[in-house]
């Protein structure tokens, strides 16, 4: 391997664990319970920021290393949640669904990007935030409402009216994602979005 590939290996595997880590610290923030077993929580931001700027690739060990870790019982989850109960509750559809929130995020980013090369201010916040829509809402859902589902044993009209709570908020998150999307890019001008 070349140094250049170590480096970059060196970097990909850095990222991986500070974003894992980011999530693990927005989970500290106290949740909000629902009655249907569903916590609102902040840490569907890191889902978004994870996919919008890391890519699907990065994004995708990312979420895996996060979530490999609340499986072998340590508390990352919003509430110090953790261990291999988690991935049978009411929640266990969205875990599921943050993994493939987080690549699609990074599918669409790196989609936008590569047909945008140069976006900058208000071309690259619409990217972000329908990048974020897309992944962090529509992906993560789907896979949310299919895990109520099966574990809270809703039908699909009962599970897609439950998950309606979460949509302003994950609405407004998906707001600050594009701006820290382009914080990101301001302040670090080679940071790659159009990345695998």
């Amino acid at each position: 391997m070349t140094t250049t590939g170590t480096m970059t290996s060196t970097r990909s595997l850095s990222y991986i664990a500070l974003f894992a880590a980011v999530i693990a610290v927005f989970g500290l923030i106290p949740k909000i319970d629902l009655p249907f077993g569903v916590p609102i929580t902040l840490q569907s931001l890191g889902i978004m920021l994870v996919g919008c700027l890391l890519g699907p690739k990065r994004a995708f060990y990312t979420i895996g290393l996060f979530l490999v870790a609340v499986a072998l019982g340590l508390p990352l989850l919003s509430g110090g949640r953790g261990g291999i109960g988690v991935f049978v509750a009411p929640s266990a559809g969205f875990l599921l669904g943050w993994w493939i929130g987080a690549v699609v995020c990074g599918l669409c980013m790196r989609l936008f990007m590569r047909r945008m090369p140069d976006a900058k201010g208000k071309r690259l916040l619409i990217a972000a935030f329908l990048s974020s829509v897309i992944g962090g809402i529509l992906a993560m859902y789907l896979f949310g409402i299919l895990g109520l589902m099966l574990a809270a044993h809703l039908t699909l009209v009962q599970a897609s009216l439950a998950v309606l709570a979460f949509i302003p908020g994950d609405l407004v998150k998906c707001v600050i994602c594009a701006v820290l999307v382009q914080s990101v890019v301001r302040g670090m001008p080679a940071w790659r979005l159009d990345r695998d």
